[in-house]
Formats: structure tokens, sequence, C-alpha cells
């Protein structure tokens, strides 16, 4: 005879949470030798904690933010014409809160304790904040229409589970809106590419290379792997000869040499040879990183779809290239970052992008020597936008479950 007993939950125990002081003692003070470490690093960084802040608080002049806040933003446009700017920033404020709102569409809670405090940080920044205190109606508008476009974005994705690919559809009508808008035409007064720059021709140009060089690395990565040897070698000789040439000499080039290959009198604009020069070394460097993503993926992957029916185009476009890119995402997000900070060399062409409008401003004689004050500005701006990609790679790394 036998008896039964009921099976017992075997529970893992759980990790013992130490507190603040013993973890202090047991990583910052656990012996004589790192506790001597600690106190000399928290000295130093105190000391120049204290010396940036009274820097900045007491000596720093500031004011030639606020006064040049225009020639930061769009460079030499027309002061009559910023509502443009104005315009383009609301749709781009309105698609991103629809994106984020078709995104989350499934969280049981959009506006969470942390959002509403980034959203009220961010409102009281540009209250207080003296270089965007005389825009600031405008830009707590915009916050509101983020805000409001993610509440209506996240009601219409519950019910319409295919909107996603009409908002990226959407995105890719934006990028033609924003050449219009900018450059006029079609009812609107022309505006020269002259008159471009500041932070808007920065975007402009790190939007349209990254949209550019991503299909033509990937085709690119694809020739390099293929059967074909000439498809092969020519894709070779392009990514080994683009990537042992600087980019400022290709930029040189695309503005001296693009126009000789094209008809007698023909001479494309001076912005459009500086995206194609960006777009054509870039592409070399993603071609790189996709193709190590593919090579990442197991022979059996493409055997297997081989094997469903699925010719070579369909295995590498729903199978094999799906998985590369999905793990080539950290290396392609820091190729985009690259070409964000890249766009700081076109000011040596020509181009008056956010650096070259800066040491436009500190040639100006009632700006000399703020140097750090303008340097730390701009840099200020390049970290927010390239860490707002390395954010969004990430999210999108969880959002895929890369790492498993």
């Amino acid at each position: 005879m036998t008896t039964t007993t009921p099976d017992t939950v075997s529970t893992a125990p759980k990790p013992r949470r130490s507190s603040p002081g013993a973890w202090i003692k047991k990583n910052l003070f656990s012996d004589w030798f790192n506790s001597l470490l600690t106190i000399v690093v928290v000295g130093v960084l105190s000391y120049a904690a204290y010396s940036s802040f009274r820097w900045a608080f007491t000596v720093a002049q500031w004011t030639v933010i606020p006064q040049n806040m225009g020639l930061f933003m769009t460079g030499l446009y027309p002061s009559e014409q910023y509502w443009r700017a104005w315009l383009l920033l609301g749709i781009v404020c309105a698609l991103a809160g629809l994106s984020w709102g078709i995104l989350a569409r499934n969280l049981k809670s959009l506006f969470s304790r942390s959002v509403l405090i980034g959203f009220a940080i961010v409102c009281a920044g540009f209250v207080l904040f003296p270089p965007t205190r005389p825009s600031s109606p405008k830009l707590l508008v915009m916050v509101a229409i983020v805000a409001a476009t993610a509440w209506a974005g996240r009601a219409i994705g519950r019910k319409a589970s295919g909107l996603g690919k009409w908002i990226s559809l959407a995105w890719f009508i934006s990028y033609f809106i924003a050449i219009w808008l900018i450059g006029g035409g079609l009812g609107l007064p022309s505006v020269s590419t002259n008159d471009w720059g500041g932070l808007m021709l920065t975007l402009l140009m790190a939007v349209s290379g990254i949209a550019l060089c991503f299909p033509l690395g990937v085709i690119l990565a694809l020739g390099r792997r293929s059967s074909l040897p000439v498809v092969k070698w020519l894709s070779v000789a392009y990514i080994e000869l683009i990537r042992g040439v600087p980019l400022i000499a290709i930029l040189f080039m695309g503005q001296v040499m693009i126009p000789l290959f094209l008809p007698e009198g023909m001479r494309p604009d001076r912005v459009l040879r500086a995206i194609i020069g960006l777009t054509l070394f870039s592409a070399a460097y993603l071609a790189e990183n996709v193709r190590a993503g593919l090579q990442a993926v197991p022979r059996g992957q493409q055997e297997a779809a081989a094997s469903l029916g699925l010719n070579t185009p369909l295995s590498l476009g729903l199978i094999v290239l799906p998985q590369a890119l999905k793990t080539a995402i950290p290396a392609i997000v820091g190729q985009f970052i690259s070409l964000f900070q890249d766009t700081t060399l076109l000011s040596i062409v020509g181009l008056a992008e956010l650096l070259g409008i800066s040491r436009s401003i500190l040639a100006n004689p009632n700006y000399l020597g703020r140097y750090a004050e303008v340097y730390l500005f701009i840099g200020a701006i390049y970290w927010f936008f390239c860490y707002a990609m390395s954010l969004g790679s990430r999210k999108i790394e969880e959002k895929l479950n890369t790492g498993r």
C-alpha cells in the first residue's frame, strides 16, 4: 500500500538585502587601501563640482545663449518665417506622441508617476531656463501636443491593431513635408539653403543621412555575402575604399567632384552634396555592422526556411535579415550616433550647422572669449540627442528581447 503526500512547493531563498551603510562599508571601505582611494576620489570630485558650480554661477556670462538662440536653432533663417519651424516642430511632436501611445497601448497606465514628474521637470525648465523663457508658451503647447496625441494614440491603438504601419508611413511623409516647410515652394516663399543653419540643419542632415545610409548599408552587407563574384567583390571594394578615406576628404570630394559627373551647367545644391557624402561614408560602416549580424544568425535558420519552400529572397527578408538586424541594433545605433556627431564636419565645407553657427557667433566682437559657455551649450544639445538615440536603442532591445 502506497501513500501519497501532497507536493511541496520549493521556493528559492530570497536574496538578503543589505542596508546602504553595509553596502558602503563592503564596496568603498572594505580595507585601508579602498578607504584611502574612496576619500581621494570623493575629494577630487567634490572640488571639481564646487569649481564648476562656482564658475557657472559667478564667472560665466550666459547672456550669449539667449541673445543668439535664434541663430543656434535656425541659423540665418528669416525671422518672419519662424512659424514654419514651429509648425514642423508641432508635426514632429504629434507624430512622436502618437507613436508613444501606440507602442504603449497595452500598458495599464500611460502617464505613470515618473512620466508625470518628467513632464513637470520639462515644463519647469522651459519656464525657468532663461534661453527658453521667451518661447515658453509655444514650448508648453508642444508638450501638451505630445501628451494629447499620446493619449489619443493609445486609445486608437487599442481599437486598430494595424495602426503602426500607418504611423511609419506618416513619419516617411513628414520628411518631405519638412523639406517643403524649410525650403519653401508650392505656395510658400523660397528660402535659400545659404540661410539654413543651426540645429535645424544639423537634424536635417543627420536624419537624411540615417534614412539613406541604412538601406544602402543593408544592400552592401548582403552583396558582400553574395555568392556572385562580381557583386561580392564590388561590395568589398566599395566598403574597403570608403573605410580607408576620412570623412572630411569625402565631403570635400562631394562638393567638388559630384558636379563633374553631371551634365554641364547642372550643379546640385551643396546641402544635397553633403547629404550624399555623409550617406556614402556611413553606409560602408553600417554594412559591416549588418554583416556581423548576418554572421551571428545560425546557418540552420536559412536551411529551415529552404525546407519550408522559401526561396532565397524570402528567406533573407523574412527569416535571416530580421534576426541579423535585431542582433546588430547596438552597433547600428552606435553608427547613427556617430553620423549625428559627424555633422560637425560640415562647417569645414561651408555649411552653418550647429557648430559652424557657434563659431560665427564667437567671431562677433561682443562675444569674444565666450567659448566655454557656447561650447557647453551645444555640447549639452548633442548629448541630449545622442542619449535619446541610445535610450531608444535600449528600449527596442528590451522590446525585442535581443539579449535572450
